[in-house]
């Protein structure tokens, strides 16, 4: 019941009250320190007080708890040195990560925690020391295995057609090879040492990825966008393409050009994920994913109406006509593409001066014109205005979750022996198996002094103003005007004075 009333008191939105209460209750726990403490028992969802304060974003409890569990080490005038219990912060041993459940949760004011002290020193401590060498080797040997395969992609087993064309417009030159021509001379053999370490690097993404998926789950691994979603749906699609395309080699099958150019998009728009580790790109990447995911999706299914409505008409008004004339219409398929071409602008209207075009095309295409350029372009571009500055506001915070998720993802994914644990163990002073984080505060006198003059100014405004309000109300005579003068006056000096105070105080500041 009491750990129950420690959770409902996390959730309270009197943090002061719960505060207070909090530390009633536990003043009855009479196994503070052992296994069975009260603050230790986690709930259905296996979150301890502790660890649902930092979900629900409740800073005020989170420093309160945080307090409690630090130790003052020494002092020597304005210097402080403190140990911070970060056993349920550090991701280390922990099944549940801190770090992760604050980045994965929906709620703003949870990743304000990442700002606080220890958290903000652990999370600087982590990157600085192993997350930010070990994932810039990670983007360099990724770059380098996506060289690797598009130098296969590109020098892929050819061999010229031999076959007779079957329609003016077929301009194939090339066909692709069987298995057994496939690896004859020595250029073939360097080419297929590229292959395997491709097809290798696929399994690993996959051996890597599905057990987190498994984890997690699929809705929570792939729908968060500070834990790099999208980027994971891309690296796995990107894995399974290679592994079709080797299928299609091995048994000899045509149109492995169709998995073999996804992958290649596909796994160099990857390298976007990156961006992550540097504070200069790394906010764009959550601003292209938002619009992508968020603006672009919506547009897409307006944009799809408009396309498949003026591309049927476009194609029945040249269903008559010569092809060779005007070509860009000669099929159902191409008049999808050239009206997704001139709804985005890449190409002019086609036309033909040299013969007669159908009087509804110029119709169609005028109202086409007024639609998709002016109206749908204009209203996407707003759209994604309104993204870029929502995200602007919040850029050096969403920045920093990804940098917490980036390095717990390394943490998870790398051996021990790479990534020793960071803090003291707190048996060197004394104080058990739980795991600390020196950190040295130093204490400014003159803030404190400054903070002391300003709440005088504030008290001194204060109670100028309340006696001339006990004037005010007080004064029932025709005197009032002489007094309220008098007020006014005094309150134009008082406010005289405050101003010369707050200027004296900027000056020192």
């Amino acid at each position: 019941i009491g750990n129950t009333v420690l959770h409902i008191l996390v959730l309270q939105p009197n943090k002061t009250f719960a505060c207070h209460m909090y530390s009633l209750i536990l003043s009855y726990d009479r196994s503070k320190e052992g296994p069975g403490s009260l603050e230790l028992i986690p709930n259905n969802e296996g979150l301890s007080p502790f660890k649902l304060a930092g979900v629900e974003g409740n800073t005020v409890m989170f420093q309160y708890l945080m307090q409690k569990r630090k130790q003052n080490l020494w002092s020597f005038g304005p210097l402080t040195t403190v140990l911070y219990d970060i056993t349920e912060i550090d991701s280390w041993a922990e099944d549940q990560s801190f770090l992760e459940l604050i980045v994965s949760t929906k709620k703003r004011e949870a990743r304000q925690i990442l700002d606080l002290t220890p958290v903000k020193e652990l999370v600087s401590l982590k990157w600085n020391m192993y997350g930010r060498p070990y994932f810039c080797f990670l983007a360099l040997f990724y770059i380098l295995y996506m060289v690797c395969f598009t130098m296969c992609c590109v020098y892929r087993p050819l061999k010229p057609r031999t076959g007779n064309r079957t329609s003016s417009r077929d301009n194939t030159v090339y066909v692709q090879k069987m298995l057994q021509e496939s690896y004859v001379a020595y250029e073939d053999e360097l080419r297929l040492v590229g292959e395997l370490i491709t097809v290798i690097g696929a399994v690993v993404i996959l051996v890597l990825e599905i057990p987190d998926i498994l984890r997690v789950g699929a809705a929570k691994y792939f729908g968060q966008t500070i834990l790099g979603g999208p980027f994971h749906i891309i690296v796995i699609t990107y894995a399974v393409m290679i592994l079709v395309t080797m299928v299609m080699r091995l048994t000899s099958t045509t149109g492995e050009v169709v998995p073999m150019s996804f992958a290649l998009v596909l796994g160099w728009c990857n390298v976007m994920y990156f961006a992550r580790g540097f504070q200069m790109l790394g906010p764009f990447t959550i601003m292209i994913q938002k619009m992508i995911f968020g603006d672009l999706m919506r547009f897409c299914w307006l944009m799809a109406v408009v396309i498949l409505g003026f591309a049927s008409a476009f194609y029945i008004i040249f269903q008559t006509e010569n092809p060779e004339n005007l070509g860009q219409f000669y099929n159902y398929p191409m008049s999808l593409f050239t009206t997704f071409e001139l709804f985005l602008t890449i190409i002019d209207g086609p036309a033909n001066y040299d013969v007669d075009l159908p009087f509804m095309y110029s119709v169609v295409y005028f109202a086409f014109a007024i639609i998709a350029t002016l109206l749908m372009l204009n209203l996407l571009i707003a759209m994604m205005g309104d993204t870029h500055w929502r995200v602007a506001h919040e850029q050096d915070e969403l920045w920093r979750a990804q940098v917490v998720a980036t390095t717990v993802m390394l943490e998870r994914k790398l051996p021990r022996c790479l990534w020793p644990r960071s803090g003291i163990c707190g048996r060197e002073f004394g104080l058990g198996d739980r795991w600390y984080l020196r950190i040295e505060d130093r204490v400014d006198p003159n803030k404190h002094k400054m903070m002391r003059y300003t709440e005088a100014f504030k008290a001194q405004d204060r109670d100028n103003y309340d006696k001339g309000s006990e004037k005010l109300e007080t004064s029932g005579d025709p005197l009032c005007k002489k007094e309220l003068s008098a007020l006014s006056l005094s309150r134009s000096t008082s406010r005289a004075s405050s101003h010369r105070g707050w200027e004296i105080l900027r000056r020192n500041t």
